[in-house]
Formats: structure tokens, sequence, C-alpha cells
């Protein structure tokens, strides 16, 4: 008789007899970077060759769209659709990677082969999102052969292939196809876990708000010598100008950009003894970096961070003796949903003028990935929680929203969704650089959670039954 242990157990298999491993060096191998033009055919040829037949054996109606936006990638919508009336999921993933990055790879690794090294197979898209994906949709195929082909509930699923610049386009295809993507719940995975060997649930995904700090004095350089201690150094005033936005600790002292009554309630208890980092990257945290009074789990899933990306004066390439015509800073805030961006040009203008910088322009300002969050302790989420703790007899981490940048507010905000995202990468595993892998743990762990899940979502007691 068909049963939710042997599903699990299919879907295992699947994962340890090799299976897996081999599907995913075929998407692996398919060099869809959306980061480099050249590369642009790969994005449909993932879609068409590896995706399509793939969830079409399945029963899904699959159909391929270009981007509403110009110069960026198609997306793949597909559904399986058993009675109108049972439960519907929406299942997103992404099929673009970052680029190759083949000359920095360390010897023996290439970005497009898959290759396998004690715990980890590495290659491009592995972590990001190809090997998250693909896990989702192998336990899907393992409940399906356990029930003779009837799943009990209703897919749609939604690949883009243009995450990787933003998810550009993906609001205004929600938006034309709101029908099409209806659903009762968006249950999908990308990012890390909080640990590599704790399961976790993210609700939602920090924003991006990005700006330039520029300061131009005049068109060309003057002599170091002849002007140096008379003529104001860009560079340097630039400098103190950052130092008043955030201090040497990383505490953010423009104020009016966090969340005004602190860490709110429901997102503290969610965080309660919720570790932060494990693996190789927990050495990289400082205790006493960023906002004081705050835990670790708090200062990354529950506050904003300010980061300087890049800062550039002068030629630095060739340093000329004189004193720079300008200098210019690249900076984001990582926030939560909790503030509203809108509002953080107007707050640097105000704290930059008072601090003595109003010749410190603001630049390029914007919001380049929107901040969203389903509430931690929303039905979908604790039903999720239950059905892993379940299957996997460990515990599960519920935190509020993840570390990165998502394009949860497609979903949360235009389509309405709860969402629950679980990922089954981690924080070390080096997603937009050289050696990215994947931890075959976690991996083997989110096959066997999601085998329970798509079982659990044709079995009545489902939030919406």
């Amino acid at each position: 008789m068909p049963s939710r242990e042997g599903a699990i157990a299919r879907a295992a298999a699947f994962f340890d007899e090799g299976r897996f491993k081999a599907l995913l060096a075929d998407l692996v191998a398919i060099p869809s970077t959306a980061q480099e033009p050249e590369f642009a055919p790969e994005l449909e040829r993932y879609l068409r060759q590896a995706i399509q037949p793939w969830v079409e054996r399945m029963g899904f109606a699959v159909a391929i769209h270009p981007n509403p936006l110009e110069g960026f990638g198609p997306i793949l919508t597909a559904e399986r659709i058993e009675d109108p009336a049972l439960p519907t999921v929406l299942l997103y993933g992404h099929g673009d990677t970052v680029r190759g990055l083949d000359a920095q790879w360390r010897k023996g690794l290439v970005p497009w082969t898959l290759t396998e090294e004690g715990d980890r197979w590495y290659g491009r898209g592995t972590a990001d999102n190809k090997g998250q994906h693909a896990i989702n949709l192998a336990a899907l195929e393992a409940v399906l052969a356990e029930r003779g082909g009837r799943l009990g509930c209703n897919v749609k699923l939604l690949l883009e292939m243009a995450e990787e610049r933003g998810s550009r386009g993906l609001q205004e295809f929600a938006e034309a196809h709101k029908d099409l993507l209806a659903a009762d719940v968006l249950i999908a995975s990308d990012g890390p876990r909080v640990e590599p060997d704790l399961p976790t649930i993210a609700t939602g995904n920090r924003g991006i708000f990005q700006f330039d700090l520029v300061l131009a004095l005049r068109q060309g350089g003057v002599h170091s010598g002849h002007w140096g201690g008379l003529t104001p150094d860009p560079a340097i005033r630039l400098g103190h100008a950052i130092a008043a936005i955030c201090d040497a600790r990383g505490r953010i002292l423009v104020r009016d950009w966090l969340p005004r009554n602190g860490v709110p309630a429901a997102v503290r208890a969610a965080l309660a003894g919720c570790p932060v980092g494990g693996g190789e990257g927990a050495a990289a945290i400082d205790p006493d970096w960023g906002e004081p009074g705050l835990t670790a789990a708090e200062k990354i899933y529950g506050w904003n961070s300010f980061i300087l990306l890049a800062m550039l004066s002068g030629q630095p390439e060739n340093p000329m003796n004189a004193v720079a015509p300008w200098a210019r800073a690249t900076c984001h805030i990582r926030y939560i949903a909790d503030t509203d961006p809108n509002g953080f040009e107007a707050a640097l203008r105000r704290h930059l003028d008072a601090a003595g910088f109003a010749d410190i322009a603001i630049e390029k300002a914007g919001v380049r990935m929107a901040a969203a969050r389903t509430a931690p302790d929303h039905p979908w989420v604790l039903w999720a929680q239950e059905s892993m703790q379940r299957s996997l007899e460990a515990r599960v981490q519920v935190i509020p929203n993840s570390s990165g940048g998502l394009p949860g507010d497609v979903f949360a905000d235009q389509l309405g969704l709860p969402m629950v995202w679980v990922p089954h990468s981690y924080n070390g595993c080096k997603q937009h650089g050289p050696d990215e892998h994947l931890l075959l743990g976690p991996a083997r762990q989110g096959i066997r959670a999601f085998a329970g899940l798509w079982w659990d979502l044709g079995e009545p007691g489902t939030p919406r039954r």
C-alpha cells in the first residue's frame, strides 16, 4: 500500500543510488548564466531541454514565456491540476546563475561540470538554484510514483531565468498573469539554512536599497605637492561622511533607517535560541560588530545593515602624485519588512547635511529588491514545520526572513500568498564566487523533507482544508 514512509524512502533511494547526482550534473552542464549576454541562448535551453520534458512526464502542462522586459531571460510556467477544489501550491525556482568565473575556480574544478569531493558537489548552480529546485521536483516525482500518479493537491511551477539580474520582469509578469499563478501558498527553496545541520524555514526576505555617494570637486587632479594641504581632498571628505553613517563597529548612525520600535516582538520570539553561522563561515562572525544589544540572529534576520560595496578615488592601479578630483562609494542597506525604504534617501540627506556634508551627492538611489514577510506563526508555516519535523525527526528552525534577497514581494504583495521558503544550502556555499558547492547532507535531508511535504499536501489537515 502507498504510504508516507514509502514516499520518503523512494526519494532517499533516488538520492542514495546516484540518480539525483546524475540529474544535477546534467543541469549544471548547461551554462545558463544570466550575467553574460553571449550565454543568452542557454537560458531558454535550460527550460526547454532540461525542465520542460521532465515536468511534462509528471503530468504538467508547460508554457515558456518571453520576459516582459526586453533583454532578460524567459519564464516557464507549468500547472498540474487534479481538482480545482484541492489546495494549490505555487513552486518557484530560478535556473539562471551568476557568471561562471572559470579562471578563478581552484585546480580540479570547472564551473559547468559537477565534481564530487567528500561531502560536497561542486559546480555553478549546485546551490543557487539548480540544486534546490531540482530537489523539490525530484521529491514530487517520488511521491507521484508512490501514489500511482495521483498527488492529492494541485501544483503550479514558476521558474524564472533573470533572478541573478534582480528578477527583472517578474513583477510585470506576475501582474499580467495573476490567474495563472493563483494559489493557496508558495513553497519554494533558495538561500541558506541558519546552520548547515539545522533544517530551516524562512518566511520572507530582506530587501536591498542601493545608492552611490559622490563628491566631485574639479575637472582633474592637482599636484599633491603644490596643492596638498590647501585644497579639499574628496576621498578624505567622503571617508568622513561614511564614518558619519556607520561607526567603527558597524552600528548604523542614521537612526531613521531602523525599525522604530526595535526588533518586533513576533520576530524576537521566532528568533529566540536561533543559532547563526556554523560550518566554515562561523569564523567570520564578530560578536561585537553591528547593533549593540542584539543577538547574532536578531542582527541578521531582524535588523537592518549598512554595507560599503565599493569605493574609488584617483587611480588605484596607477597612483599619481595628485589630489584626486572626485571620490565615489557604492553602498547598500539590507533592510527588513518593518522599515519603509521610501524614506531612506531623505533620511540620509538630512543626516549628511546635519553632519556638515551637504556637498556629498546621493545618486542612483532606489530599491533593488523589496523586503517581504509572512508572519512566522502563519498556519501554513506551522503546518510545514510540523511536516518537516515529522519527516526528519529533527528540529526545524523558523526565521522571519532570509538574510539575503529574494523576489518575495512578488508572491506576498502582488499575489497575496503566504510564503514558506525551505533552503537546502548554507552560508558557506560560495554561491556567487568560485568553487560554489552543495553539501550532500542538507541536500539529502531536503529531498526527504519535501517528499513528506508533498505527501502531506495530499492529505487532510492542510490549512485550506
